[in-house]
């Protein structure tokens, strides 16, 4: 009995030891993979953010010349939206341009007849291979190569700019630089991992249903209150599930406009518990759902499936 004892004091010492073994191997596989994912998302990262800098100041040059020779205006910032921002991501972002219009010939005008005006200059001036047309707040410069530059009208007034409204007809004052304040600080906060979170959500939301899709500035003022006060692990294989997962709840309810470009930043959503917001709500919580079960399955092919709608 004695004997019987210590064999199976022994074999239960055996087995625990094993399991020591199979848990210190697992938690270096975990551990490789955090690096193997690391790594992938860098690389994705590094594609996102191959924009060619210098085509595109070329072509917002081209445009800047075409219009001063006709107008007295000027390029108030060289970059707006996503770019000034830093979330610009090749390929998904559209590149916009703030164009201040100072021409005395436009005091009072609305906005319309401001675009207008842009739309048939570049149409004459820009070379062959671009198409201009303009909407209700900008007039945009298509290229064969996909590239789109939207040129946001803009009009100085005493407490700063005003663009054209959302609203058919009108103009807004707005505030660009009180939201991407409110960006910076969130990024710092996050020892500069918010932005290349925002860059690899848009990549990944560009695959969803086209009308389901979320607006850059929709997904960037999400971030910013998915991260604020945020205190976990700083990096983007952390925060990048983390992101779709608070998405999923955030989307439900308007956000204000912090630009006061308009009332709300996500209004083609629809009111609050809206049906589309409900929608858009399960395809996020989804994409989060796919992402937590490609770590803990320590898959990066999952992973790509993720990115590449597979």
């Amino acid at each position: 009995m004695g004997g019987g004892g210590r064999r199976s004091s022994y074999t239960g010492q055996k087995a625990e030891a094993l399991a020591r073994v199979v848990r210190k191997d697992a938690e270096k596989s975990v551990g490789q993979f955090e690096v193997e994912l690391a790594t992938y998302l860098s690389s994705l990262l590094a594609v996102y953010n191959a924009r060619d800098t210098a085509l595109v100041t070329r072509r917002l040059d081209q445009a800047k010349q075409a219009i001063e020779d006709e107008l007295e205006t000027s390029f108030d910032q060289l970059f707006g939206g996503s770019v000034a921002k830093h979330t610009y991501v090749d390929g998904l972002s559209d590149i916009d341009a703030l164009l201040v219009v100072n021409d005395l010939k436009f005091q009072g005008a609305r906005p319309t007849n401001i675009l207008e005006e842009i739309t048939k200059i570049l149409r004459e001036r820009l070379p062959p291979g671009a198409t201009v047309d303009h909407g209700r707040m900008a007039v945009s410069v298509s290229y064969e190569d996909g590239m789109i530059i939207f040129l946001n009208a803009a009009a100085p007034t005493e407490k700063g700019l005003k663009v054209p409204s959302a609203k058919q007809g009108g103009w807004s004052d707005i505030d660009p630089d009180g939201f991407r304040n409110a960006l910076t600080k969130v990024n710092d906060d996050c020892g500069g991992k918010l932005v290349p979170t925002i860059k690899l959500a848009k990549a990944v939301i560009a695959n969803m249903p086209e009308r389901y899709q979320l607006t850059g500035y929709h997904v960037e003022s999400i971030a910013i209150a998915a991260f604020r006060d945020y205190k976990g692990p700083k990096t983007t294989e952390t925060m990048l599930p983390l992101f779709f997962e608070r998405a999923k709840d955030l989307v439900l309810a308007p956000i204000r406009d912090s630009t006061k470009q308009s009332v709300h930043v996500d209004g083609y959503l629809g009111p609050e518990d809206d049906e589309a917001r409900r929608n858009v709500s399960h395809l996020l919580g989804n994409i989060a759902k796919r992402m937590r079960n490609a770590s803990a399955g320590k898959s990066r092919a999952q992973w790509e499936a993720v990115f590449f709608n597979e």
